[in-house]
């Protein structure tokens, strides 16, 4: 599958309370950490979790889509057309693609970082945090979703942006948080990361209605 994601259009993004909810989340999620004195080992776990739960509900997206734009859009190098099919294929395709990339992360925390049994409840509450968060966004914007024509290449391709940001900031920070002053940084540059994709994500999500034909001129 081959996709050149349209971020063309950055106006009209409707207002959304779902910022505020991720802002909510991950300063919750640092409190904790803080509270407890996390080293970053724990934090890489929720952040691993909620990378987990971002892929989830984004296949949960292209499989709700109504009307789509296949535009630049191919697989096996041909250009498709927006049918149920091709949504399908193409959710189908980045949940298996997803996985596999966390999976191989999943192994690397497995190594380096294995959780005490006594940090495991929090680190599942860290969890819970971003997973209510991000079942919020899926409910507050499902509606909105249907009255715009968005394009699949780039549903599939935007949770990937989403989260290197967001991993970058942790793997540079793993040989400098040896403070409290450390850490809190990096998560808080964590933070920004995640909501400034959130609302690139959403302001792609949200541009104008688009042709839906799958070639491009």
């Amino acid at each position: 599958m081959r996709s050149r994601p349209d971020f063309s259009a950055f106006s009209g993004v409707p207002g959304d309370r779902t910022t505020l909810s991720l802002v909510v989340a991950n300063a919750a999620t640092i409190a904790l950490a803080l509270i407890l004195r996390w080293e970053l080992g724990p934090l890489l776990w929720v952040y691993w979790t909620q990378s987990v739960i971002i892929g989830v509900f984004q296949f949960r997206r292209i499989l709700d889509l109504k009307e789509f734009s296949t535009r630049n859009f191919k697989i096996n190098n041909r250009a498709v057309e927006p049918t149920e099919a091709t949504k399908r294929t193409t959710a189908f395709f980045f949940l298996i693609h997803y996985n596999f990339f966390h999976f191989g992360y999943l192994v690397f925390l497995l190594v380096e970082t294995r959780p005490d049994v006594s940090e495991a409840a929090y680190i599942l509450s860290g969890g819970v945090l971003f997973f209510v968060n991000h079942l919020y966004s899926y409910r507050a914007n499902k509606q909105q979703k249907r009255k715009t024509v968005p394009n699949i290449g780039t549903m599939m391709f935007l949770p990937y942006l989403r989260i290197l940001p967001m991993h970058l900031v942790l793997i540079i920070a793993a040989g400098h948080t040896h403070s409290t002053l450390a850490l809190l940084v990096f998560c808080l540059l964590k933070a920004g990361a995640d909501v400034l994709m959130h609302k690139v994500e959403h302001r792609v999500i949200y541009a104008p209605v688009e042709d839906k034909t799958s070639s491009a001129t």
